[in-house]
Parts: C-alpha cells; sequence; structure tokens
C-alpha cells in the first residue's frame, strides 16, 4: 500500500561531507553517477517517492553544492551545517525546514545514489500505518563494521555499533542503513532530545531510537534491499555504484524492447532516451542528451552525444556523433564517420570515413568517404547545406559557406568552394601531369641522401 497522495513529504538531505577518502579537490555529493551528480540523483528518487519538498544541509564547499542543488531543481532549499556536529546535529540545521507542515519527514544522505522511489514509500507507508519512526534496514551476509538493528516483537529496540555490540548481538545479520522517516510531529522533540555524550562529542541521528522509545513512540525497522543502500566513501565505492546503476539500466531497457548484443559493454548517461526495438551492438558510450528512435540500430564501438538517432537509423561501427547531430528516418552515419551540429535527412547515407559539421545533408544524399565540411575559418564556424538526393564524390572538400542544390553531384578529390546549382556536376582538379623516369631519379636521388646520412 503506497501513502495517501494527500500526504505531504519533506525529505532532509545531507550533503555536508568532506570527503576526504575521495581524495579530491571537490565535495563528495557532486561526484557523479552516470554524469549527475550524486545529491542530484538522490532528489530525484525523492521526487518519484512523492516527497514535495527537498531541504539540503551543506557544509563542505557549500556555495558549490547549493549551485548545483538549484540548478538541478526549483524544490530545495538550502541549509548551512557550519559545524560538523553528527548526524542529528546536521538534520536540526535544517529546523527551518523541519517546522513546517509536512506529515512525513524523510532522512537521505547526498552519497547514497541507489536508493529506490519504492524503498522510501515503503517507510512513509509504516508512517501512515501507525509508526512514529521507521529505520530501514537490509540483510547482509557480512555485517562486520555496520550498526546492528535489534528488534523485538516487532519493535525497533536498539541500534548497536559493531564495536559496541556483545558477541551474540554480532550475530545479528539486520544492518542499519543510516536512513530513517518521522512523523512530523514528533521528529523535532525526538532530535532535540539527543545528547552528545560519546567519545566523539558529536549528536548522533542513530540515538533517536532510543529517545524515541523513551517518550513511548512506536519506532520500527523495515527491511530494503541492500543495494539500494550503499554509500560512496571512496573511488572504489563510487566505481561499484556506477557499475550497479549501468546494470540497472541496461535490465530496464531489456525489459523495454531494447536489444543488446553485449549489455555490460554499454555505458548509458542518465538522461539516455532508448525507445523500444533498437539495437545495440558492443562498446557504445552514451554522453550526455542522446535519443535513439523505434529500429534504430548503433553499432559497435561507437560514441554519441547530444544527438538524436531518428527511426530505423544506422549509425556505426566507429562513428562518432556530437551535440547538435539530428539523424533522419533511415538515414546512416557509418565507420569513421563524425557529425557535429548536424541534420542528416531521412535515407542520406555517410557510410564512412566522413566528417560532417555545421551542416545539413538532404533526403537521400550520398556523401562519398573522405568527404569534409570544412566549417571553421579559424575565427568562425560556416555552414554547409547540402540538397535532397545529391551526391558528393570520394574526398570531396566542401569549404562553407557554401551550398549544393538538388541532385547535384561533386567529383571525387574536388575542393568546392562555390555554389553548386541543382542537377550540376562540379568538378574542381589541377591538371594532371606524368613525367617520364621521374620516379627511377627521385628513388636513386633519395637512396644516395640516406647512404650519405648513414
Amino acid at each position: 500500500m503506497s501513502p495517501n497522495s494527500t500526504r505531504t513529504c519533506l525529505t532532509v538531505i545531507l550533503a555536508a561531507g568532506e570527503g576526504k577518502r575521495m581524495a579530491s579537490s571537490v565535495p563528495k555529493v557532486v561526484h557523479p553517477v552516470a554524469g549527475l551528480p550524486m545529491v542530484c540523483h538522490v532528489i530525484d528518487t525523492a521526487v518519484q517517492s512523492g516527497g514535495t519538498h527537498h531541504a539540503i544541509v551543506v557544509g563542505n564547499q557549500a556555495e558549490l553544492v547549493a549551485n548545483i542543488v538549484k540548478n538541478h531543481t526549483d524544490s530545495a532549499t538550502i541549509h548551512e551545517q557550519k559545524e560538523r556536529n553528527g548526524t542529528a546535529h546536521a538534520v536540526l540545521a535544517a529546523r527551518n525546514a523541519v517546522t513546517n507542515s509536512y506529515d512525513d519527514v524523510v532522512v537521505l544522505y547526498g552519497d547514497v545514489p541507489l536508493i529506490h522511489a519504492d524503498t522510501i514509500t515503503a517507510a512513509r507507508t509504516a508512517l501512515q500505518d501507525g509508526a512514529d519512526i521507521v529505520v530501514l534496514g537490509f540483510e547482509t551476509g557480512d555485517p562486520s563494521g555496520y550498526g546492528r538493528l535489534l528488534v523485538s516483537s516487532g519493535e525497533l529496540i536498539a541500534i548497536r555499533e559493531h564495536k559496541d555490540a556483545t558477541d551474540q548481538e554480532r550475530e545479528v545479520t539486520f544492518c542499519n542503513s543510516g536512513i530513517m522517516a518521522f512523523r512530523r510531529e514528533c521528529i523535532l522533540d525526538v532530535l532535540d532530545g539527543i545528547r552528545n555524550e560519546n567519545a566523539q562529542g558529536e549528536f548522533y541521528l542513530t540515538d533517536a531510537v532510543e529517545v524515541g522509545r523513551s517518550k513511548g513512540l512506536s519506532v520500527i525497522a523495515i527491511t530494503v534491499p541492500e543495494e539500494d543502500t550503499l554509500g560512496v566513501n571512496d573511488r572504489v565505492q563510487l566505481a561499484e555504484v556506477e557499475s550497479i546503476w549501468q546494470r540497472r539500466q541496461r535490465n530496464r531497457l531489456l525489459r523495454a524492447g531494447v536489444t543488446m548484443t553485449a549489455p555490460h559493454t554499454i555505458q548509458f548517461h542518465h538522461d539516455t532516451v532508448i525507445e523500444a526495438d533498437v539495437t545495440l551492438e558492443a562498446n557504445i558510450v552514451f554522453a550526455a542528451g542522446v535519443t535513439v528512435r523505434s529500429g534504430a540500430t548503433i553499432r559497435a564501438f561507437s560514441h554519441l552525444e547530444g544527438a538524436t538517432v531518428g527511426e530505423g537509423a544506422i549509425v556505426g561501427p566507429y562513428a562518432r556523433l556530437r551535440p547538435g547531430t539530428e539523424m533522419g528516418r533511415g538515414s546512416k552515419a557509418g565507420n569513421f564517420v563524425e557529425t557535429k551540429n548536424a541534420k542528416i535527412g531521412a535515407g542520406a547515407k555517410i557510410n564512412h570515413l566522413s566528417y560532417i559539421g555545421d551542416a545539413e545533408v538532404g533526403k537521400k544524399a550520398n556523401i562519398g568517404a573522405g568527404t569534409i565540411t570544412c566549417n571553421y575559418d579559424g575565427f568562425n564556424k560556416h555552414r554547409t547545406n547540402i540538397g535532397d538526393g545529391v551526391f558528393i564524390g570520394s574526398n570531396t572538400s566542401l569549404v562553407a559557406p557554401v551550398n549544393i542544390g538538388k541532385n547535384a553531384n561533386t567529383a571525387a578529390g574536388s575542393v568546392i568552394s562555390q555554389n553548386v546549382l541543382e542537377n550540376d556536376l562540379a568538378i574542381e582538379r589541377s591538371q594532371q601531369v606524368n613525367l617520364t623516369g621521374k620516379a627511377q631519379m627521385l628513388r636513386e636521388r633519395y637512396a644516395a641522401a640516406k647512404a650519405t646520412k648513414s
């Protein structure tokens, strides 16, 4: 059962940590997974779970993190934790947001980007069903180092840190994820009751269990997938989380009707859109802003960024589509073709070894091997327009700005710097001269020069 749709939810996302083990000049939570900062993944999931507002607690390089959050969403407020005095202290940095009239308050972490919306929803459902505090826990085969969740008669009795646990308690495999949900009416009373009487002198959110029980509140733990709760502390864990995210995305697309010949070799960006009946061969990288329409094929070792591939189009192998590329229905960009800011018309073919930049290629045009659009003069970019049905001969250089009219041809090896009218054939070549015996003379000269150097 999902929470009643009328229930409101505040997510408090803790994103103040320094992340020293990342060995990085930027805060841990802004390191990307699938091209999106981890904290933004958490915000997106909170939205999917019905979160109506997000309080982001920042600390280390607060302005940088705040700017990234603000550019990502307009439904978040920023709260700075000026001193790092523990997780409960961090949540209280967002006191102003917590005091607003939300039904549920869920505490998440900016370095736990794999959390599922269903996982957050399960915690909120438990609040709706009568719990005051919900702790998310997971079962694991190796609980070493994790806090243990001690449950009795359906109630969470305590969270016992590994170092403080008895031998019997260390046998418990139900572990604390750190993620908690509170009924709004009780959260401030509980958090204000937490003390820092510990070796670190910090206010720990885990102590909310003991404080809540002392106040007669219902405190429970629910089981969620361990994978959902994985946090990132160093780059090894960041790579592991990236791998899991990619696997999830591949499986989602496979179930949605996408064919992949070697799924584990394909890398997706968080915003990649792949429609049903697309075929993806091995070793493909999707960077930001790519959409591939139904029936298209992306062949092996291709790299796509900021591109739209139309229905039934074919890309690759070894193709590079750069930002601004639009491939029409049934078009083709073959091996070692690079495109940039180019609109490729329906049925047009750029089969191999060509660069098409700042250009428009008409319907059913054919671009021969070795063709380049010379679009940059060292200061400015210029456009090339190639009409419908045009045939561009191999090794043609199109010096922009230039227009090639409908159904025109260019001869192989031409440098085209002037417009070509519709149905015309453009030939630009210097006269060929054959010098009798010259090759033999040159060989003898070069051999003598080499011998002298030796």
